[in-house]
């Protein structure tokens, strides 16, 4: 299943079952795992390895040595899950040595066409990246994410489980879980309870984050005040850890 016009490295692992499409270069040190499609014309960089039943589409750039004035050919990574999607013409680069040496996406992300991922990001599982979303360099991205069309992340910018970033918005700060935040710079609009009920959560569990989000948002408290009360909700509904676990982890504040 593999074209006879591509042209593959003579290191590279493929598993069974995996599909290889014309025109497209794999270089050295690559693996493929078992049930992963890729479309024509792709490039698959050194050190990329690749999981299980992803579908990676026509024209995408994986493993790219980082778009980084520091970086100096050292060795570092790109892992890629299991059941990911992949459109056309996104690009993916491998980690620095200063951040961390390795680019991580994980599992069921499903990512849409023009789509850029610097450099030491880190991606949780099952997000959703519409076409022209931008992370830069050491974007942390959580679980259940969905950023817009052409959403901007600045570097070192941290996104928590469930939020929503709406179209065309750049984003300087931490995002929150739960959330809908949108403009530019980006602010916090409501919570993202569409998104919520479609994951599962209880009408019970969607009362306790709507406390939890005004004593965020709409109180005189500081973050550091808020935590404490945030922990007695987070006593009857752990799911409410995340908030703390968010303010607590932030190096760049929260956007509010």
């Amino acid at each position: 299943m593999i074209h006879p016009s591509a042209i593959i490295g003579s290191d590279v692992r493929v598993d069974q079952g995996v599909s290889i499409g014309p025109y497209t270069v794999i270089e050295s040190d690559v693996e493929i795992g078992s049930g992963t499609t890729i479309g024509a014309h792709s490039f698959i960089g050194s050190h990329t390895y690749i999981g299980k039943n992803n579908q990676i589409f026509n024209s995408v750039s994986l493993g790219g040595i980082p778009q980084d004035k520091k970086f100096n050919n050292e060795k570092s990574l790109l892992r890629i899950g299991n059941a990911n999607s992949i459109r056309e013409f996104t690009t993916i680069n491998r980690g620095t040595a200063d951040g961390g040496g390795q680019t991580l996406i994980g599992d069921g992300n499903w990512i849409m066409a023009y789509v850029h991922i610097a450099h030491d990001c880190l991606i949780g599982n099952n997000n959703v990246f519409a076409n022209k979303a931008t992370l830069a360099g050491h974007v942390k991205i959580d679980d259940f994410v969905i950023l817009g069309g052409s959403v901007n992340i600045h570097q070192f910018v941290k996104v928590a489980s469930y939020a929503l970033l709406s179209a065309n918005s750049y984003v300087n700060m931490d995002i929150l879980p739960f959330i809908i935040a949108q403009g530019i710079p980006a602010k916090t609009r409501g919570l993202n309870t569409e998104g919520l009920k479609r994951n599962s959560f209880s009408a019970s569990d969607i009362s306790d984050i709507k406390k939890a989000y005004k004593l965020i948002f709409k109180s005189k408290l500081s973050l550091n005040e808020v935590i404490e009360p945030i922990k007695g909700i987070v006593k009857k509904n752990p799911k409410l850890s995340l908030f703390i676990e968010a303010i607590s982890s932030s190096d760049r504040g929260i956007t509010r």
